[in-house]
This record gives structure tokens, C-alpha cells and sequence, in this order.
């Protein structure tokens, strides 16, 4: 099984690329992870019926086409959905590499909430995506602070480590299925 993985969050210290990098520890398959800083902002123009879209674009949706899922780790801020990773989604809306894609979404805040806020947008526009957004796989992580050693930005907090990945196992349960009902 094939993963693509994207982070809601840019700064290269932050909690939730901790959540993203200790998931993807725990995973046993090839991985990659997209690069969202690269994409520029959304134009229709841009990626109109005869136009090339930009390098960036055409690989994040390579990338996407080529899983066999889609994780997505995010912060939230202000209540909602990161600019750069919002603008990611509205990059994949209309070329079709998130249709029937498993996808999982893992939200991490310093807050008690754990990025409901976000983690429900998320949800709501990958199903207007028509991705197959998987319940099980989705988790909102309370008080992310202490629970990631910073000098190996990895997550280290045991239960949130047995919730990744059983988040984990649910999204590539999902992908084989969906792998062995594709025609």
C-alpha cells in the first residue's frame, strides 16, 4: 500500500509534523510526504481546460493519484483549516485524485479541542472531494505539547501512540478493501 501524506502545518518544528512523522513511523509500506509550501495560490486560471498546470500542482497530484490513501495531519487556526493546506485541497478539487481515495484526518492542538474545528472542515470538504473519508481513522489530539520529545520530534505519549495506530490500521484496512473492489 502506497500513503501520501500531507501536513496542515509549514513551520519545520511543529507538533503536528511530529504527529505526521510518528505515523509514518508506524507504518509499513513506501510513503511520501507532499510538499504544499511549493504550490502557488489557487487560480482557475491556471488549470483552465487547455492549460498545463503548474510543476508543483502536477506533482502533488501525481503523488495523490499514485496512493492508495491519503493521510492529512493538521493544526487548526482561528477554528478552521490552514491556508496552505486549504489551498492544497483546492488545487485536487476538480482533477479527480481524491475520488473513492481512503483518506484519514488527524488534527493536533495545544488546546484541550484537539482541532475539532479543523478536523470537521477537513472531514467536510474531503467528502465534497468525494474521498472516502474513514471514521475510524480520523482522531482530534487534545494537549499535544507534552506529548512530544522535541530533541526527537516524534511523538512519545503512549496512548496517543496505540490511537495513531489503530488510526493507522483503520485507514489501510479501508485502502486494501478499496484496492480489492476497484475494478
Amino acid at each position: 500500500m502506497r500513503l501520501v501524506a500531507l501536513s496542515g502545518s509549514l513551520r519545520a518544528r511543529s507538533s503536528n509534523g511530529a504527529v505526521l512523522r510518528s505515523t509514518l513511523d508506524l507504518f509499513d509500506g513506501p510513503a511520501t510526504t507532499a510538499d504544499i509550501a511549493a504550490l502557488p495560490h489557487f487560480n482557475p486560471d491556471l488549470d483552465g481546460e487547455d492549460a498545463t498546470p503548474p510543476e508543483p500542482v502536477a506533482t502533488l497530484r501525481a503523488a495523490v493519484a499514485a496512493a492508495d490513501a491519503l493521510l492529512i495531519v493538521s493544526p487548526e487556526y482561528a477554528h478552521g483549516i490552514p491556508g496552505a493546506l486549504k489551498n492544497a485541497l483546492d488545487w485536487l478539487v476538480s482533477s479527480g485524485e481524491c475520488v473513492g481515495k481512503p483518506v484519514a484526518v488527524i488534527t493536533a492542538s495545544p488546546f484541550p479541542t484537539g482541532g475539532d474545528h479543523a478536523n470537521a472542515q477537513l472531514r467536510e470538504v474531503l467528502r465534497m472531494m468525494t474521498g472516502q473519508v474513514i471514521t475510524d481513522a480520523c482522531l482530534e489530539i487534545p494537549a499535544i505539547g507534552p506529548k512530544v520529545d522535541p530533541a526527537t520530534e516524534r511523538v512519545t505519549d503512549e496512548a496517543t501512540l496505540t490511537a495513531l495506530r489503530t488510526a493507522l490500521h483503520a485507514l489501510t484496512t479501508a485502502a486494501a478493501t478499496t484496492a480489492t473492489t476497484t475494478p
